[in-house]
């Protein structure tokens, strides 16, 4: 029923199109809210990760239920969105950031259970992901393009961390991070992408950072956070659905690592 999914973060509540059918898709994880909209010749699946006015803080947002749905409902690929805080003073605030390589060393979803479709011992589809890289290149070339055929200045290239939340991370906390190379850190994408590459779904990350993570600078007025969270809500989907319109099929195979599967071989 859709060709790609769309998962947007804090402020983006929904995208800027026609109106569209909104569905509740049912998984063995879960319910999930999918507007279903059209634009050029893609069908779009759209998640609100945090559900209408923020209604999920990290910890709640059910990632295996929302990638299920996008799966049940055809989507080939996924291009998602997050407000982050910069681990590295030299990225630019207000700025889109493209990211290309993840740090998520624990692979745990916020309940501690392991982040993977995988729950079944002896499910015949089990299996090992093995990525060359975390994200798709051929969409994250999209989304570069898309931000040239805008006007946007932004920044390419970065890896993005994931914490559980919903506290903010500590100075030492940070300094660690900084220390594996991180750029910057949200709450939100790391099991996004590990569950998209066991699903077989090409997933691209830009983030969008409106704040210094804890110790990097002196804190940000609060006034200033709010400007770059609203500045971030109109930058990011036109940036998003640019890209879309960019999309060719190829775009839509992943071919950035595979499944080695218990039973059966690669898949």
């Amino acid at each position: 029923m859709i060709d790609i999914g769309i998962i947007t973060g804090s402020g983006i509540y929904e995208l800027p199109l026609a109106e569209g059918e909104s569905r509740v898709v049912e998984s063995r994880f879960g319910e999930a809210e999918v507007a279903v909209l059209r634009i050029e010749s893609w069908t779009i699946g759209s998640i609100a990760r945090h559900g209408k006015d923020h209604f999920h803080l990290p910890h709640t947002i059910s990632y295996r239920a929302n990638l299920a749905a996008l799966k049940q409902l055809g989507a080939r690929a996924v291009l998602a969105t997050t407000s982050v805080g910069a681990v590295d003073s030299d990225i630019p605030l207000g700025r889109p950031l493209l990211f290309d390589d993840l740090f998520f060393p624990e692979n745990r979803l916020p309940n501690g259970e392991a982040c993977t479709i995988y729950t079944e011992p002896g499910d015949a589809g089990r299996g090992h992901l093995i990525g060359s890289e975390p994200f798709s290149p051929n969409l994250r070339r999209k989304i570069e393009l898309a931000v040239r055929d805008l006007g946007i200045e932004a920044t390419v290239g970065g890896v993005y961390a994931y914490t559980n939340g919903p506290r903010f991370e500590t100075r030492a906390e940070i300094q660690a991070l900084k220390a594996a190379g991180v750029s910057a850190v949200s709450q939100t994408c790391g099991p996004e992408a590990v569950l998209a590459g066991e699903l077989g779904l090409p997933y691209a990350l830009v983030g969008f950072p409106v704040n210094y993570a804890t110790g990097v600078t002196e804190p940000e007025p609060k006034e200033e956070l709010d400007r770059l969270l609203a500045l971030s809500a109109r930058v990011l989907p036109r940036l998003v659905l640019r890209a879309v319109e960019m999309l060719e099929e190829e775009d839509l195979i992943f071919d950035h690592g595979y499944v080695y599967r218990m039973e059966g071989g690669v898949g």
